[in-house]
């Protein structure tokens, strides 16, 4: 399966020559039901019933940063990076790296990152043909 991620032409082109590595993403309801495997055991597991509740109080934040609390990120084969929004045939605005995984921590500034807020951080590997 595909993660498909839209970039601006900045960041875009930090990942397109491999200097930028990774993408974060915000930790919001959003990004959890997109990013988070079975997102409705994790809710009952911490007596949240309401997504949109559990995303926006501070005990989600704790929750997820947390490693001892078990859940899973949903498995990707690729990471595809675009500038914006392309046709699909525009294959100069499309780049397709390998996923290394998802985990949640502290950005980088340089990269586009908040200092001191937690994000969904999606690893990139190789640039796949």
């Amino acid at each position: 399966m595909n993660l498909q991620l839209p970039l601006k032409k900045q960041w875009f082109e930090m990942t397109k020559s491999g200097v930028k590595t990774e993408d974060y993403r915000a930790l919001n309801c959003y990004w959890a039901k997109r990013l988070v495997y079975n997102l409705s055991d994790v809710l009952l597991h911490t007596g949240r019933n309401d997504i949109n509740n559990f995303v926006n109080d501070d005990y989600a934040y704790k929750f997820l940063a947390n490693p001892k609390n078990h859940f899973g990120f949903k498995e990707f084969t690729t990471n595809v990076m675009t500038l914006g929004y392309p046709k699909n045939n525009d294959t100069s605005r499309i780049i397709k790296l390998q996923h290394e995984g998802i985990e949640i921590g502290f950005g980088k500034p340089e990269w586009g990152a908040d200092p001191d807020k937690l994000y969904f951080i999606i690893k990139h590997g190789c640039i796949v043909i």
